[in-house]
């Protein structure tokens, strides 16, 4: 057990108790709630109520919790896990759906640093025990092109690499209905929920999140898109897909419709990390992988022909002034993302214009019920 102090911060001034807390020491809300209903978080020496506000410049005493053991990485053969690139410093490999990035508390399934330690590759040691190597994450559902550091110095380079967004991140996402405009880019905070644990928001004060998108193909019931990340925040995709009412297919966490998901076979969000470009953390060129992309769902989803309505939720409350239907109202956001069409500098959600006419072509082939293709290579039309 560890006991700590610290001033309540102007920023903090206002909100709950158990918010603050959940702030101050990193814990979810659900942790920090139940700190605080044990008396183990006190407000200037006295126990409160954990819906008790909080003022700028009160001192909050915490008694944390011991630290779970670190988990211990266990080799095991992975499935389905593909060794796309191998050298002395790095290991790049595309994960199969259902496998962690690496091990932690709960998690009992395959990860990629255990399938790799069962397959002789020396992991670099940096990096908390259970992380050793691991530069950057995918979620268990999502699958694709993912890279581990194998040296000491490629951990250090490739972190850094990350951290100062100088790494090219590519997706492919299936998302629910048809995009406006096609091609575009999100700029909208992102933070843990305020009410869910284990969840993304984008919220006003969260940490700068930039996604660009652009539409590949598009069906009667959802849109290929082919996206970029300039950040790198836990759930990003996810959350400003949702956030735009448009969440990832299959993705139920979100706001995905399950009906749509179940008909094209999906039962986890449908996205695909394509390709990762990065400088080479030894010889310091160019390099590049990518893994390809499975789209078992494009037969059923070429045939879907009722678009799915907006992902809803039940309340019975206005949102943004508005009654949506008795008693639903949509699942996501919690803030508003700011929308902003390719090739312009409005930011006005929905507006600008398109970077080429082929957009246009795309959408007119849209309206009268074709699909729309584009070459992930070429341009639009």
């Amino acid at each position: 057990m560890t006991t700590r102090s610290v001033p309540v911060p102007d920023g903090l001034d206002g909100l709950r108790l158990d918010q603050a807390v959940s702030r101050l020491f990193g814990l979810s809300r659900s942790a920090a709630a139940a700190l605080v209903e044990a008396g183990d978080a006190l407000v200037d020496g006295v126990p409160r109520p954990k819906a008790d506000k909080v003022s700028a410049g009160s001192w909050l005493e915490v008694t944390l919790p011991a630290p779970p053991s670190a988990v211990e990485v266990v080799p095991q053969a992975v499935p389905g896990l593909r060794v796309v690139y191998a050298d002395d410093d790095i290991v790049v490999v595309d994960k199969p759906v259902g496998v962690a990035a690496h091990p932690s508390p709960g998690w009992t399934g395959p990860t990629v640093i255990g399938g790799l330690a069962a397959i002789g590759h020396r992991i670099s040691t940096s990096g908390a025990a259970e992380r050793q190597g691991v530069v950057h994450r995918l979620d268990v559902g999502t699958t694709g092109v993912m890279a581990v550091a194998k040296s000491e110095h490629a951990y250090t380079v490739l972190k850094r690499a990350f951290k100062e967004r100088e790494v090219d991140k590519q997706y492919h996402a299936l998302v629910q209905g048809h995009l406006d405009p096609l091609r575009g880019t999100v700029d909208a905070p992102i933070d843990r929920h305020p009410h869910h644990d284990y969840r993304w928001a984008v919220v006003s004060g969260g940490k700068p999140s930039v996604t660009h998108y652009d539409t590949l193909e598009a069906f009667p019931s959802a849109s290929l898109v082919d996206v970029r990340l300039e950040t790198g925040r836990t759930h990003q995709i996810r959350v400003h897909f949702s956030a735009m009412r448009h969440p990832c297919v299959g993705d139920l966490t979100y706001g995905a419709d399950p009906t749509l998901a179940a008909r094209l076979g999906l039962s986890r969000q449908w996205l695909h990390a394509r390709a990762l470009s990065f400088l080479h953390p030894r010889t310091g060129k160019k390099f590049g992988s990518s893994a390809t992309t499975l789209m078992t769902w494009r037969t059923r989803c070429t045939h879907s022909v009722t678009p799915p309505d907006p992902p809803r939720s039940r309340a019975d409350k206005t949102v943004e002034g508005e009654l949506h239907r008795a008693h639903w109202r949509p699942a996501s956001p919690v803030g508003q993302p700011v929308v902003a069409a390719a090739g312009t500098h409005d930011v006005a959600a929905g507006t600008g214009t398109p970077a080429d006419a082929g957009v246009d072509r795309r959408r007119a082939a849209l309206d009268h019920g074709r699909p729309a293709h584009r070459g992930v290579g070429g341009r639009p039309g």
